[in-house]
C-alpha cells in the first residue's frame, strides 16, 4: 500500500521494536493518542485529499494507499501505530510471545462490529484464514506466509504451474482458545510477528462479510474509529464519506463527527482547495508548489521525515531486462540518474536521495550498504555497463517509465527519462496513465510492457516491510516477479533471529544482493509534504505519513 533522514526518530523505533521483540505487542490501551476518549461535535465533518480505491474494500486484498487510508479508518486490528510508530493496543488486550514462533492473542470483551455482532477470536482467525487461502488470491495474502498451514513452495522452476502458494484452507497454526483468546503458531520464527498486527490485513471480519465478499467489499461493516455513512456513501471516482462510529471503545475514539475523502485527479486540484477553504487537511503538495508552500501556508505546512521509499521497477520479464543483460542495463540506468539534482530543482529538498531500499526513520537503515555505489551519479560508468549489455544483445526501442498522471509524477519522470536519454543515447520518455487504478491494474495483470513507477509506505515500523514483501519470491507486492534463493535466504534468517543485531546484519546482506540484482531503482526517501486549514485544529501527522484523522477538531472547538 500501503517516506528522511532523522536519526533520532530511527533509534525510538528501533527501541520500540526491540520491546515488542521481547515479547509484548504494545503498552496499555489506556496510554494511546490525544482522540483517546474524545467525542466532538458530530457535524464536524473533516474533509481530506485521497483517491479511489484500486479494489473493493477488503482488507486482504488492499495493498494501496487509497484503499488503506479508509480500511484504517472503518476497521480496528489488534493493535495500531501512533504518531511516532509506537504500536498501541486497540482490540487487543494483550498479545505476548513464549517465544519467536508462538504468540498468544487475548482480546477485550464487549467491543463490536457497526452491525451489532460481537467481536470475537473467531472474527480474526476467519478472516486471516480467507486472506491466506490460495484460492482467494488476496494481494496481502503474502503477510500469512509465516503462520503455520501457508505453503510456500516454489515446486520445480520448469513447471511453475506446479508452484503452491497460500493456505490450502484453515491454516494449523491459528487455534481459538475461548471466545476472546487465540494463539499463533508460525512455521519459522518471525521476531517481529507481533509488531505487525497493526497492518491492515490482520483486521477483523464479522460474520456478514463472509456470505458475500464481493458485495462486502462494496459497503464494508467494520468496528473502528469511523464507519461508511450509508449505501450511497462511497461514489466512485467522487468521495467516500465515513460517519463517527459512537459505538466504538477504543484509544481511536473521534473527536470530530465524521470523515469525507475526496478522490482528487491532481494534486493542484486538491491543494487549490485547501487554499479555498473547500478541503481541511491534505498530505501531498503539488510538485509545482512545492518551493512556495510553505510561505504560502506558514504554520499550517507541513513539511517531516516519514516512511516512504519511492522508486521504478522494471520487470524481470520484459525483454532485455532478464539475466546478466538485464542486470547491467538495470545498473546502467541507475548510474544515468542524477538524483541529488532532481531532489533539489524538483522537489525543492522534500526528498533525499535513496540510499537505501527501506527508509531513514526505521531502525538498522544505514547509508553505508556494500554495492550501494550503483546508486551514485556515474554517465562514464552508466555508458561502460549499457555497451556491456549491448554486446551480449542490442537494445532496440524505448524505455519508458510508466505513472499515474493524477499523483504529481510528470516532472519527475521527465526529468529521469531526459538524464537516462542524455547519458545512455537511447530514446526514453514516461508513459502516463490517467489514474492510479489504471496503472495498477496494468501491474498486477503483468500485461505493462513497460518500467513503472512504484514505491512503499511502510506498513509497520520494521526493516523488513520494506525486504520481504517487494522482493521476497512470491511476495504480494513483487510488481517486477523478482526471485533470487540468496535474497530469500538472508531475509528468512534475519526475520528468524531474535537478535536485533543479527536481524540487521542478515538484512544489510540481504540490500547487497538487491543492489547486484536490482529488482527496483531506488530513487529517494519522501517527506511527508502537506497542510490543512483554518478551519481546523490539533492536526498531527503520523511517521507513515497519514494524518491522525480521529483527532482533527473544527477550529474553536
Amino acid at each position: 500500500m500501503k517516506r528522511n533522514k532523522i536519526a533520532l526518530a530511527g533509534t525510538a523505533l528501533f527501541a520500540i521494536g526491540a520491546l515488542a521483540l521481547a515479547g509484548c505487542a504494545s503498552g496499555g490501551s489506556d496510554d494511546g493518542d490525544g482522540g483517546s476518549g474524545a467525542t466532538g461535535d458530530a457535524d464536524a465533518i473533516i474533509t481530506t485529499n485521497g483517491s479511489e480505491p484500486e479494489n473493493p474494500l477488503i482488507p486482504t486484498n488492499t495493498n494501496e494507499v487509497g484503499g488503506g487510508k479508509i480500511l484504517d479508518e472503518i476497521f480496528a486490528g489488534l493493535i495500531y501505530y501512533d504518531a511516532d510508530g509506537k504500536p498501541v493496543n486497540d482490540v487487543a488486550e494483550e498479545i505476548t510471545t513464549e517465544d519467536p514462533q508462538n504468540l498468544t492473542v487475548k482480546i477485550k470483551e464487549g467491543l463490536t462490529f457497526t452491525d451489532g455482532e460481537e467481536v470475537t477470536a473467531d472474527n480474526f482467525i476467519k478472516a486471516w484464514n480467507y486472506g491466506a487461502q490460495a484460492e482467494n488470491a488476496q494481494l496481502s495474502g503474502y503477510f500469512f506466509e509465516d503462520i503455520e498451514g501457508f505453503i510456500n513452495d516454489p515446486g520445480d522452476p520448469a513447471n511453475p504451474d506446479d508452484d503452491v502458494f497460500g493456505a490450502q484452507g484453515d491454516m494449523a497454526g491459528l487455534q481459538q482458545v475461548d471466545d476472546y483468546t487465540f494463539t499463533i503458531a508460525l512455521n519459522k520464527p518471525a521476531s517481529d510477528f507481533a509488531l505487525r498486527l497493526g497492518y491492515s490485513a490482520f483486521y477483523p471480519l464479522p460474520d456478514a462479510a463472509f456470505e458475500d465478499m464481493e458485495a462486502f467489499g462494496q459497503l464494508p461493516i467494520g468496528n473502528g474509529p469511523y464507519m461508511i455513512d450509508g449505501e450511497d456513501a462511497w461514489q466512485h471516482d467522487v468521495q467516500i464519506d465515513l460517519v463517527r462510529n459512537d459505538d466504538y471503545d477504543g484509544p481511536r475514539k473521534a473527536a470530530n463527527g465524521g470523515l469525507t475523502i475526496k478522490f482528487y485527479a491532481t494534486q493542484e486540484a486538491a491543494y487549490a482547495d485547501l487554499q479555498g477553504g473547500e478541503v481541511d487537511v491534505i498530505d501531498a503538495i503539488p510538485t509545482g508548489s512545492l518551493p512556495v508552500f510553505a510561505d504560502e501556508l506558514g504554520d499550517r505546512a507541513v513539511n517531516q521525515p516519514s516512511a516512504v521509499f519511492q522508486s521504478f521497477t522494471i520487470g524481470q520479464f520484459l525483454p532485455h531486462f532478464s539475466g546478466e543483460e538485464g542486470q547491467l542495463r538495470r545498473q546502467a540506468l541507475s548510474m544515468a540518474i542524477n538524483r541529488e539534482e532532481i531532489t533539489e530543482t524538483i522537489f525543492s529538498g522534500t526528498r533525499t536521495p535513496a540510499a537505501d531500499f527501506t527508509s531513514p526513520v526505521i531502525a538498522g537503515w544505514s547509508d553505508s550498504v556494500p554495492g550501494s555505489e550503483v546508486l551514485d551519479f556515474d554517465p562514464e560508468k552508466a555508458k561502460e555497463l549499457w555497451a556491456e549489455a549491448d554486446a551480449i544483445s542490442p537494445w532496440d526501442g524505448e524505455f519508458k517509465i510508466a505513472y499515474n498522471s493524477d499523483g504529481g509524477h510528470d516532472a519527475w519522470v521527465d526529468a529521469v527519462s531526459n538524464q537516462i536519454k542524455n547519458t545512455l543515447g537511447i530514446e526514453a520518455s514516461g508513459d502516463p496513465y490517467p489514474t492510479f487504478q489504471d496503472l495498477r491494474t496494468k501491474i498486477n495483470d503483468r500485461s505493462i510492457t513497460t518500467a513503472a513507477r512504484s514505491g512503499w509506505q511502510a506498513d509497520y515500523p520494521g526493516l523488513y516491510n520494506f525486504l520481504g514483501p517487494l522482493y521476497a519470491t512470491g511476495a504480494g507486492s513483487n510488481d517486477g516477479d523478482y526471485s533470487n534463493p540468496e535474497f530469500d535466504d538472508l531475509i528468512s534468517a534475519g526475520i528468524s533471529n531474535p537478535d536485533p543485531d543479527a536481524q540487521i546484519e542478515d538484512f544489510t546482506k540481504a540490500q547487497e544482493v538487491l543492489f547486484q540484482d536490482l529488482p527496483a531503482i531506488p530513487l529517494w526517501y519522501s517527506n511527508v509534504t502537506g497542510g490543512f486549514s483554518e478551519n481546523v485544529d490539533n492536526v498531527t501527522f503520523g511517521w507513515n505519513s497519514v494524518p491522525l484523522y480521529y483527532e482533527i477538531t473544527k477550529a474553536g472547538e
